[in-house]
């Protein structure tokens, strides 16, 4: 079963991700409401996808992506951002985001957007 942390300041977006992930087969090992916890979870859980979303208090999302990038190059990232902010799923891109998904999501990219991370 794979692994799955999942990161969003909002307990609604993480329980919904969550609930999703667990119904289609994936185990959430964690979650985390902002990118400095991202980072202390993803080193002691090591887990083998997170789903991050953009923009947060304390860290943002793409900085909390370069410091998990940087202690694990083969790291599994997907990126969660709100319609509109192009710019910043496009940096995240460049910062080694191996994915991305825009809210408002459907299950079925979320879960295909995963699998298909992971194969490679």
């Amino acid at each position: 079963m794979k692994t799955v942390l999942v990161v969003d300041d909002a307990a609604f977006m993480r329980l919904a991700v969550k609930t999703m992930l667990e119904k289609n087969g994936f185990k959430v090992v964690g979650e985390a409401e902002n990118g400095l916890v991202s980072i202390k979870k993803y080193k002691e859980l090591r887990p083998d996808v997170v789903t991050m979303d953009i923009t947060m208090p304390e860290m943002s999302g793409i900085e909390a992506l370069k410091s998990i990038k940087a202690f694990d190059p083969k790291s599994k990232v997907i990126m969660i951002s709100a319609m509109g902010q192009e710019a910043l799923i496009k940096e995240a891109v460049m910062s080694g985001a191996n994915s991305f998904i825009v809210k408002p999501f459907k299950e079925d990219h979320v879960v295909s957007a995963i699998n298909k991370v992971l194969l490679t």
